[in-house]
């Protein structure tokens, strides 16, 4: 099994749940990747408010280099998008399955791991969770 695909095992065993997924991302990967690269956006509910908790997510984006990786949930499911950005001007975008979607997380992680060492420690943590 080559790294990606390890790299996507440990991605995708949370991505049903966009709560859980916002928490991997923002946890085990965050010295992966560059700061401000992850972005949520959760609604909060009234009680949400009154009893101080953040609320759940329901979008979560992913910015490295030229990619943009989008995961919201629509009707109760994760749907993925990746969209192309070049200075900040998307050239294209697409809907993916959710496995393509982690798939395409995975590899542009790796890619950034090649060349960041802290990053490639962060990715051997996550990989050895499984």
């Amino acid at each position: 099994m080559s790294e990606i695909e390890l790299l996507a095992a440990a991605l995708r065993r949370d991505a049903a749940d966009l709560d859980m997924y916002a928490q991997v991302l923002t946890g085990s990967l965050a010295d992966a990747l560059p700061p401000g690269s992850v972005e949520l956006s959760r609604k909060r509910s009234v009680s949400d408010r009154l009893s101080g908790r953040p609320g759940t997510v329901e979008r979560l984006e992913v910015s490295l280099d030229d990619r943009r990786l989008i995961l919201v949930l629509a009707h109760g499911r994760p749907q993925g998008e990746v969209a192309t950005v070049v200075r900040g001007v998307v050239l294209s975008r697409r809907q993916v399955a959710l496995d393509e979607w982690v798939h395409e997380l995975a590899t542009a992680v790796a890619a950034r791991a090649e060349s960041d060492a802290r990053a490639r420690a962060a990715l051997e943590k996550l990989v050895m969770g499984l």
